[in-house]
């Protein structure tokens, strides 16, 4: 396929917490959206938190009142996918139902124009999205993060079966949209930051569940430690920076200690069988109705801004060099190209 010549207007489908995020990031960067959900009632509060969301930008100096009505002016909303075939970009944001998003890769397949590039904002790879789809090329995993309008990263990654022009275009257009588009070489389950994210869930669970230390103390170490590092240097930058042989060594010497278990400690499964849902439902490890978590929500979302606020200004984490950026891009087309001539001349040797 050939990728849009033009890009005008996004489809996002669903209007859930990463739905209605993603075409607020749209819409402010001056695309026509259109938000297509299960209900008007339901689009209607999408709505609202878009314009709360894009009221908190104004406050914190990244946007104006203007700006404001053009973004919520660009966003029309629907129930109906087929109001998805205008777009030149679709973007799936549905609950992880399997049975469900393929019915919509599906359906998107017969109502887009053959060279509308689909894509999933979900952790699941494009290779798993495409059993009821035709023109299999188009479609590519864009895995945003919650929440979309406040943290930059976008995980992108082709299927074995996406067409080599797709990666590249879908970069462009995040770069657009103001967003950090990581392109990952190959499909693994979850990507690269939630499987990142999970092993340090794991061991943490696992600490806590041993008894090693309080819920407290262990997200204190993370907090006063690696989680002012991480900002600025990666966990591989960390390890070359403090010295690769050292590292080496101390991983001899911890790993084998460290959680492998393929499924989560018990003590923390029964929480959530029983209900205790955290934050959400008032108890979870943490006794939420002892702590203030609409504070520390608030928190966590002036930190976002703040980083947001250095990105514009220059003064953030480092860039990647868009120099550097294109060799990446161009690697993973390549790896692309190889699974595509693999498809159409039979096996290739390892």
């Amino acid at each position: 396929m050939s990728t849009p010549k033009k890009l005008s207007s996004v489809a996002v489908i669903g209007n859930g917490i990463i739905g209605h995020g993603m075409a607020e990031v749209f819409a402010a960067s001056g695309l026509k959206v259109h938000l297509i959900g299960r209900s008007q009632a339901s689009l209607a509060s999408a709505l609202k938190r878009i314009e709360t969301s894009r009221e908190a930008f104004r406050r914190n100096g990244l946007t104006t009142k203007a700006e404001v009505r053009a973004t919520l002016g660009r966003i029309a909303v629907s129930t109906r996918l087929e109001d998805a075939a205008g777009a030149e970009l679709v973007v799936e944001a549905v609950p992880e139902n399997m049975e469900l998003k393929l019915d919509i890769f599906g359906r998107l397949d017969r109502v887009v124009a053959p060279t509308t590039v689909l894509a999933s904002s979900s952790g699941h790879p494009a290779s798993e999205l495409v059993a009821r789809v035709r023109h299999r090329g188009r479609v590519v995993a864009t895995h945003f993060w919650y929440p979309p309008q406040l943290i930059p990263l976008v995980e992108v990654c082709a299927g074995p079966q996406t067409d080599v022009d797709v990666v590249p275009w879908v970069c462009g257009v995040l770069r657009r949209a103001g967003k950090e588009p990581v392109v990952i070489d190959r499909e693994v389950p979850g990507f690269i930051g939630n499987r990142i994210q999970f092993a340090a869930l794991r061991e943490a669970w696992s600490l806590w569940a041993a008894g090693a230390a309080s819920a407290e103390a262990i997200d204190a170490v993370v907090r006063y430690s690696i989680g002012r590092r991480l900002g600025v240097t990666g966990p591989i930058e960390s390890a070359d920076l403090g010295g690769l042989d050292t590292m080496v060594n101390f991983a001899r010497f911890l790993q084998p200690t460290l959680d492998v278990r393929p499924e989560p400690p018990s003590e923390v499964a029964k929480l959530a069988a029983e209900g205790h849902r955290g934050q959400p439902s008032g108890r979870g490890i943490y006794d939420w109705q002892k702590r203030d978590g609409d504070a520390l929500l608030a928190a966590r979302r002036a930190e976002l801004f703040r980083w947001l606020k250095a990105d514009k200004a220059g003064a953030g984490k480092p860039k990647t060099p868009a120099t550097a950026r294109a060799p990446r891009a161009k690697r993973a087309t390549k790896k692309v190209v190889g699974r595509k001539r693999l498809a159409k001349g039979g096996r290739r040797g390892r």
